[in-house]
């Protein structure tokens, strides 16, 4: 057996590189994210290989019990409950894509449909607004982001626009507290204005925002009157489990205000992410991070071809982690 490692910006370069190199008959044996470099995929290949004519015992004899990978995406795309033709987009992506298992060929499919774009953990080229229905995580994203800057010893500016909901600054305000950070509470967009260039040396800014009605425009009007009020990225936060058309047509309400990525919260409470993959699909989001703890400390996970395959594949820790955690976070 000669095992080899690759490396490539994409899954997709990685595996090619396999087949260029190994041949057709290389096992992928395990894909490992690297950060700064991309992908690492090590496959392996027999060196023993049959003479001219002489094919191998397992090409003459394949194991009828093995599961055919292609399979194995369509039962797991179709078990998260994406609609028919997402799903078929998604296989006809990977229709030429050769992989021995199953995983490998999802985050294929995946990159190829989707975009992947996780926050930074550096700094914030513009402050980040986060926006979205009601209860949908928004405040406590908030505090996993901030947490994340604190432990990485990097200057973060926390403003709230939530003054309307009842506790909603109380919430943010004990996360910040006992992080020692100063949060800044605004009711107005000229204040929001004042209150960014307070921060303006701050390495990431981070604006939380009262849940609005995607189906009001005078909600939407008003969220538009603050996000025009200074350059700033809003990120649209939605819960996993939702009714995947809803998630769509949320997700294109909010798109119309300048959205471009999807953070998705409580995957823990979900044990279908079609909501999530759909909602990006049909709104043109791309793909940044999810939650699924409802504590602060745990923070976020980035979003990657290679991950979001892992956490959609059956029997995963994440899978066993949801079935374990009860409660009402994001």
């Amino acid at each position: 057996m000669r095992l080899k490692s690759f490396h490539a910006p994409t899954m997709g370069e990685a595996m090619r590189l396999v087949r260029e190199v190994l041949g057709d008959d290389a096992i992928i044996v395990a894909t490992r994210e690297e950060e700064g470099v991309g992908v690492r995929v090590t496959a392996a290949v027999e060196e023993s290989i049959p003479g001219p004519g002489m094919p191998g015992l397992n090409d003459r004899y394949p194991d009828p019990l093995a599961p055919d990978p292609a399979d194995q995406v369509t039962d797991i795309l179709f078990r998260h409950g994406l609609p028919a033709d997402l799903n078929q987009r998604l296989m006809d992506s990977i229709a030429d894509f050769d992989a021995k298992d199953a995983q490998t060929l999802l985050a294929a499919a995946l990159e190829a449909v989707f975009d992947f774009q996780p926050l930074p953990e550096g700094r914030f080229p513009r402050p980040l607004m986060l926006v979205g229905p009601p209860g949908a995580g928004k405040t406590l994203t908030v505090a996993k982001l901030c947490a994340r800057a604190a432990l990485k010893g990097r200057p973060v500016g926390v403003i709230s626009t939530d003054t309307v909901r009842a506790g909603g600054i109380d919430q943010l305000a004990a996360f910040t507290r006992v992080l020692k950070l100063r949060l800044m509470t605004v009711e107005d967009p000229l204040a929001l204005a004042d209150a960014l260039d307070v921060h303006r040396g701050a390495e990431q800014v981070l604006v939380d925002s009262a849940g609005r009605n995607p189906y009001s425009q005078a909600d939407l009007n008003d969220l538009r009157d603050f996000l025009v009020a200074a350059d700033i990225e809003p990120v649209l936060v939605l819960p996993a489990g939702m009714d995947p058309v809803e998630a769509a047509e949320m997700a294109r309400a909010f798109r119309a205000l300048g959205v471009r990525r999807l953070l998705t919260t409580r995957l823990d409470m979900a044990r279908r992410l079609g909501s999530m993959l759909t909602a990006a699909h049909e709104a043109g989001l791309a793909l940044c991070d999810a939650s699924a703890s409802p504590r602060a400390a745990e923070g976020l996970t980035a979003l990657s071809p290679l991950s979001l395959a892992r956490l959609m594949m059956p029997g995963t820790e994440t899978t066993e982690r949801r079935a374990k955690q009860t409660g009402t976070h994001a």
